[in-house]
């Protein structure tokens, strides 16, 4: 009689308990995005209105292109549920709450997508995250970020194309970022800025880079020639397109085609870049599975099941909790009354105006209440718009890429930024400077927040300040001071007039914001 010995099915029992953990940390990164599905939205809403950000649809399958890539790999790594991601994930939706009390999207989006990669290290473990580090940060360009990037690099574009015009010989006169040549005037607007060509650049150089490359350092250096390579073309760009319109008598590139003509010189600049990092290139190397041999350890496919199933369980609560305390803190937030803002004049120097100096006014999101007010001293005329929210959201809030100075169609233009020091009540406070013209007037505005006892011109800082003050209950009140003076030539001119009115005003415009704050 023949006694057959059986042994266990090794790597059956692991494939299938990888398969169940992979199946496992899907579910809990559509749990997770289920979660904070406004946050997800809000991405996905961006990249359907915005060209700029269409990319971001491609973002996801490129990734799970480059994880495919390293499957044979990934074959071998045993998956590893780790305790210590918790933590990490502890701090991202902690920072997601402080982003959504300070109305601050783009953060939110960031965190989402940050704690995506986390929850991959958690549930299938360092090494596998480790393997795949790459694709899972590569999601974050998903995040529709470049807004920020547009003043620079608009100033970067006006000073390349004013000094390539000056070296040609031809000569200019430059405000802002508009300028003047013997043919014509130009400006460089927000199309004209580059972030368009800038993002794709890097979102596809960025690919390039780890699928051509091993090395890090071949990798970074191409990474970082795909940041500043179209930067410069793009001032080249400009250059041209000037150049272009200039010698044409203005009847070329001087509309809708100049942006064509961009897009094929970005088009050609982009492939001479790859060509260019072609020769460098590295094949990959894919590690090749090693060879089990004897008897493996079955207890771990048990373990590793429990642990991937507690692991779940304790990054559903943990990502669920800040949603739930953010909600809330709205409620709470909700049932405060909508305030009503006046400013009492109890200077005997200023008097109050009825006509403003001009017809520029300031343009502002959502429904905050406003208070504009026109005054005069003698010869000097100053007016104050002060712009106060409660009650903040996504859409009708005090830091918003949507408040701004200028209206694009108000025929207004501002021509130059800078900071302003300036003294009250013996304190020293900084704040923006605008000069803002048109054919026939002159404006110069200060501008700055106001946070209860804090003032300051850092939106950085009033953003932190708010999400603080929520986070302790406190309330989320806020305000933006304008204040605006004309002038003919020299900009000193309002700033006399200004610093006078700062100094006798400051006082009674702080106890009409406190008053306000007070009304609940």
């Amino acid at each position: 009689m023949t006694t057959q010995i059986e042994f266990p099915n090794v790597a059956h029992d692991e494939v299938t308990n990888k398969g169940i953990s992979l199946l496992l940390t899907l579910a809990v990164i559509t749990l997770v995005l289920a979660i904070y599905h406004e946050t997800a939205w809000s991405i996905v809403e961006i990249w359907m209105r915005s060209d700029t950000y269409a990319h971001g649809f491609l973002i996801i399958p490129f990734s799970l292109y480059m994880i495919w890539n390293r499957r044979e790999t990934l074959k071998t790594i045993p998956v590893q549920p780790d305790y210590l991601p918790l933590l990490l994930l502890v701090g991202l939706g902690f920072g997601w709450l402080l982003a959504t009390l300070a109305s601050v999207m783009i953060v939110q989006q960031y965190v989402l997508v940050a704690m995506l990669p986390v929850i991959v290290w958690a549930m299938l473990g360092s090494k596998i995250f480790v393997a795949t580090i790459f694709p899972l940060a590569y999601l974050l360009f998903a995040v529709p970020f470049g807004d920020s990037l547009i003043p620079p690099l608009i100033d970067f574009t006006a000073d390349f194309t004013v000094g390539a015009l000056q070296l040609t010989g031809i000569p200019v006169y430059r405000e802002g970022s508009f300028f003047s040549i013997p043919s014509g005037n130009w400006s460089v607007v927000e199309a004209c800025s580059g972030v368009r060509y800038l993002i794709a650049s890097v979102t596809l150089g960025t690919l390039y880079a780890y699928l051509t490359y091993q090395s890090l350092s071949r990798r970074i250096i191409f990474i970082v020639l795909s940041i500043i390579v179209p930067i410069i073309a793009n001032g080249l760009r400009a250059y041209l397109i000037v150049m272009t319109g200039h010698l044409s008598g203005m009847t070329l590139a001087v509309g809708v085609d100049h942006l064509i003509y961009g897009w094929i010189f970005f088009g050609i600049v982009m492939l001479l870049l790859f060509w260019a990092g072609s020769f460098w290139r590295e094949d990959q190397q894919l590690i090749k599975p090693a060879i089990r041999t004897g008897q493996t350890d079955t207890s771990q496919s048990s373990v590793s099941s429990k642990a991937t199933l507690g692991i779940a369980g304790l990054i559903t609560v943990i990502t669920a909790i800040w949603p739930l305390y953010a909600q809330h803190l709205s409620t709470s937030l909700d049932q405060q009354s909508i305030p009503t803002l006046n400013i009492i004049n109890h200077s005997d120097k200023w008097r109050s105006e009825i006509a403003p100096l001009s017809d520029w006014t300031p343009v502002y999101v959502g429904t905050p209440v406003q208070y504009i007010g026109h005054y005069s001293n003698n010869d000097q005329h100053v007016s104050i718009y002060v712009t106060y929210y409660r009650n903040q959201k996504q859409g009708s809030e005090l830091i918003n890429y949507g408040n701004i100075l200028i209206d694009s169609n108000s025929g207004w233009s501002n021509v130059g930024n800078s900071k302003q020091n300036i003294s009250v009540d013996n304190t020293e406070l900084t704040v923006t400077q605008n000069q803002l013209r048109t054919p026939t007037d002159r404006l110069l505005t200060w501008r700055w927040w106001w946070l209860g006892d804090y003032e300051t011109s850092n939106p950085y800082m009033v953003e932190f300040l708010m999400a603080i003050s929520q986070l302790f209950g406190q309330g989320d009140d806020g305000a933006e001071i304008i204040i605006a003076a004309n002038y003919e030539i020299d900009p000193q001119e309002a700033i006399f007039s200004m610093r006078q009115f700062v100094a006798d005003m400051m006082p009674a415009i702080r106890e009409g914001l406190h008053s306000a704050k007070n009304q609940k």
